[in-house]
């Protein structure tokens, strides 16, 4: 029995895109594309998810790609600029869990330097019971360690655990560790499996 579920957030409770920095400052899409596509590649971006500290990623990059050096700075100066809204519906779907006796909890793989930026500007997050930030851990899903440092701290079972994101390889993750798990794609059939949940 499903009795606590475990959102991701990018993507799922709240708008992250590097594309509404880098379009706007390439001009167009398909510059972004690339520049996204080959030099602040989301591999990259998940160093820093996992610990690493934006300072060395940036110095490293830059390094290896000198002429990018100010764009690729940008991705940390600038990283609000990378920020939507909330998931629209989100919010809602949350209360209403947890009126209907869910633990709500987060699970993400985010820069603890950038993260501290978004905390407090979405209420989102304060309807969280408890949040597992890989930054903060040095470890990211689907690394099954980052699963279990969430079970532990929060004294979960497995079980009885419902985990949603939006990207497949956490989705198998969180279901290798032993939860229940489903991929997200939008709010109104996220909403149609949460109300079958018995």
């Amino acid at each position: 029995m499903i009795k606590n579920i475990v959102f991701d957030f990018g993507g799922v409770l709240v708008d992250w895109n590097p594309h509404y920095l880098y379009d706007g400052y390439f001009g167009s899409r398909e510059k972004a594309d690339w520049f996204l596509a080959n030099i602040c590649t989301m591999d990259w971006n998940v160093q820093m998810d996992g610990g690493k500290p934006f300072a060395q990623g940036i110095a490293e990059l830059s390094a290896v790609h000198p002429q990018w050096s100010r764009e690729i700075q940008m991705y940390f100066d600038r990283w609000m600029d990378m920020m939507g809204e909330e998931i629209p519906h989100m919010r809602e779907l949350i209360q209403d869990l947890k009126r209907r006796g869910y633990r709500i909890f987060g699970l993400t793989n985010w820069s603890a330097e950038t993260f501290c930026q978004v905390r407090h500007r979405y209420g989102i997050f304060d309807l969280l019971e408890g949040m597992t930030v890989s930054g903060e851990e040095h470890v990211t899903k689907p690394d099954q360690a980052i699963y279990r440092r969430l079970l532990d701290r929060f004294s979960l079972v497995p079980g009885e655990c419902l985990f949603i994101d939006d990207n497949a390889a956490n989705v198998a993750g969180a279901i290798q560790a032993g939860m229940a798990a489903v991929r997200f794609t939008d709010p109104a059939t996220l909403k149609e499996y949460l109300d079958t949940l018995q």
